[in-house]
């Protein structure tokens, strides 16, 4: 009897032993506090990042989930909200040998991305969270990041209050994080021209100024739509054709920006607009979109004899001008419902300006 207790006394202590070193294992790789990433993002109100070339954006919260760009432009949603997810999931992997520091500051130093934190802290904060009073604005997060490890699955970041640089990652995701930090404004604004359902809209009016016998405007009567063209309206059209054309103008995207358009003495944005799309809401507000062919190569302009030689044209998009402010670059297909003339939708033939 007294083996067996022996034996048992043994096994147990065997198993604390082994417990005991697992737990010291365990807090030897835990050496850093997890609080790199911010907990609640639904208290971030700002958020800025400037690089070193002079490139720079301010992202601003208005109301509970949208975001404005330089106080002046809404923000692509969607990718405001990856990059809030993912400052709410980025951890510590490791903090940076002790060796490689000097490096890694002087680095982040000539080409860091700095990023600063504005969120909605109470100036009382009892009982854990319970009684949070005197909200206000304040900058609680400063981070410069850096570029990313060698096996590319994290990046190096610093956090201002830190004593060394640490790897920060995402678990379970396989990549670096820098590219999210991105300090070109037009990468961040929305690339949405209107979003308008059927019956929040007033009027679609489609000039063509080579033709002007086929411009039309479609006009909300408040029971429906009427199409017309000179000024009257058509009795019959293609009811089908008229509905796609409204319904297109649910979230209706361009493609992006036009950050190099050619210069002026060889453009295509030279001379007459191909189409001009007006868009007015029942709000009263409108959007026009000037719209220009793409040439492959826009001295094609002046060497070929005949502009509509098929062989020069992008087929794929065109150029656009949103409300004379941007310039910016449409796709065919997207717009095939919308840059119609007169006679697509009345039927009259199958002969479309889109080809």
């Amino acid at each position: 009897m007294k083996k067996k207790n022996i034996i048992i006394i043994a096994v147990v202590a065997a198993v604390c032993i082994a417990a005991l070193i697992v737990a010291l294992r365990g807090s030897r790789k835990a050496t850093f506090k997890q609080d790199y990433h911010i907990e609640d993002t639904s208290t971030i109100t700002r958020i800025f990042l400037a690089d070193k070339q002079d490139g720079e954006v301010l992202l601003t919260r208005v109301g509970d989930s949208t975001w404005m760009v330089d106080n002046d432009h809404l923000a692509n949603q969607p990718m405001v909200k990856l990059f809030l997810e993912t400052l709410n999931t980025m951890r510590i992997r490791q903090q940076v040998n002790r060796n490689a520091v000097p490096t890694v500051i002087k680095h982040l130093a000539a080409k860091g991305i700095k990023v600063e934190v504005y969120q909605r802290v109470p100036l009382i904060d009892w009982f854990g969270g319970k009684l949070r009073l005197f909200t206000r604005e304040k900058l609680t997060c400063t981070y410069y990041v850096g570029s990313e490890t060698k096996d590319m699955l994290g990046s190096y970041m610093f956090r201002e209050g830190d004593k060394v640089p640490c790897v920060i990652y995402i678990p379970g995701f396989r990549g670096f994080l820098t590219p999210r930090f991105v300090t070109d404004p037009l990468k961040w604004r929305s690339h949405t021209i209107v979003d308008l359902d059927a019956n929040a809209i007033e009027r679609i009016e489609l000039e063509i100024p080579a033709d002007q016998s086929e411009s039309f405007a479609v006009v909300n009567n408040g029971a429906g739509f009427d199409f017309m063209v000179g000024g009257s309206k058509v009795p019959a059209f293609d009811t089908l054709r008229v509905a796609a054309l409204i319904s297109s103008f649910t979230w209706l995207n361009f493609d992006e920006f036009a950050s190099i358009v050619p210069n002026s003495n060889d453009s295509s944005l030279v001379g007459m607009p191909r189409t001009i799309l007006r868009i007015t809401d029942t709000a009263g507000t409108t959007r026009e979109v000037r719209t220009y062919i793409k040439y492959t190569n826009p001295d094609d302009m002046a060497i070929v004899p005949d502009e509509g030689m098929y062989e020069t044209f992008d087929v794929n998009r065109l150029y656009a001008i949103v409300d004379n402010t941007d310039t910016v670059l449409i796709q065919y297909h997207v717009f095939d419902n919308i840059l119609q003339p007169a006679r697509y939708f009345l039927g009259a033939d199958n002969k479309t300006l889109m080809e």
